[in-house]
């Protein structure tokens, strides 16, 4: 049974942790507020964007392009959105998770991806498991704006365009609430038929059509429309996909941060009630070792003057 100065000393360390993690929860707490309007201000274009483009190329599978066309030339790129730092729940390793598990959605070859991480996270988990890091992006995650988003997609396009890649995949985590945070994969390039998926957020409440009062059966009848593209279409798709690319990239990063600092949230509040319920049965324990102690002394006090 540990002694009283034990439990004493233990007590006083966990009051010190719990004060920190109340700091950080109350830090976490403040950063969402911040980092929750930018990502929801952000989605209607994100998701706007996204129906756009799958859209026009629903209807333009015909077109001959290099972001329609299929190569065997390349390696698969993957630009995967964490955190810098730890202490968010499973924020992190559900990222890692959604590429690595046996169950996910998009199987992954070590040899065959080249990783552009924004996060310092995933990269040190992916490199651990053999993925190439290609480049580095964890020092634009702070503070990101759509700039950092454009000169990312900037280089990837490059190297898309040079073979250096055949694919183009996302992964991120989409903010539902402070509470909910869903890994997602998402295929950013090349198209294909079987690539497009018109409704990415189906499970959501984000892209509601209803916010703009329609409803899906009125864009039934523009299903088989032919596209027509005014000026030529390689024009339009090479002004149009890096576009594209850096408003999903954009997204992607401020939805990941809403939800790592939701996480965090989350995971101090719980850390700080845990801590709590440790000092209050800590404190009872110091009690009756304490009431022990006193009765002890008390009985050799008595046992001493009855000797006497």
């Amino acid at each position: 049974m540990p002694t009283i100065k034990e439990i004493k000393n233990r007590r006083s360390t966990i009051e010190s942790t719990s004060q920190i993690t109340k700091a950080m929860k109350l830090v976490a707490t403040v950063k969402l507020q911040h980092t929750k309007d930018r990502a929801q201000n952000s989605i209607p274009y994100f998701d706007t964007m996204y129906n756009t483009v799958t859209d026009i190329l629903k209807k333009s599978m015909n077109v001959n392009h290099t972001f329609t066309r299929e190569s065997n030339e390349g390696k698969i790129a993957l630009i995967v959105i964490s955190g810098n730092r730890g202490l968010a729940g499973g924020y992190n390793s559900n990222v890692v998770r959604a590429l690595t598990s046996e169950d996910a959605e998009v199987k992954f070859d070590v040899n065959d991806t080249l990783v552009y991480s924004i996060g310092g996270k995933v990269r040190d988990a992916l490199k651990r498991k053999g993925f190439q890091i290609e480049k580095d992006y964890s020092e634009w995650l702070e503070d990101p704006d759509f700039e950092d988003a454009y000169n990312i997609s900037k280089e990837i396009i490059a190297d898309y365009k040079t073979d250096k890649i055949r694919e183009i995949y996302l992964c991120y985590t989409f903010f539902k609430n402070t509470v909910v945070h869903i890994p997602r994969v998402l295929k950013l390039l090349p198209f294909t038929p079987d690539d497009i998926q018109a409704d990415m957020h189906k499970d959501t409440t984000i892209i509601n059509r209803s916010a703009y009062k329609v409803k899906r059966s009125e864009f039934a009848d523009s299903e088989n429309l032919i596209m027509n593209y005014e000026p030529a279409d390689d024009e339009i798709l090479d002004m149009i996909i890096p576009k594209y690319i850096t408003s999903l990239i954009y997204g992607a990063m401020t939805s990941s941060i809403a939800s790592e600092n939701g996480a965090r949230m989350t995971a101090m509040d719980n850390a700080t009630n845990n801590a709590n319920e440790l000092i209050d049965k800590l404190s009872i324990q110091y009690n009756r070792a304490r009431q022990g102690a006193i009765t002890q002394e008390l009985t050799e006090i008595i046992a001493g003057a009855n000797a006497i």
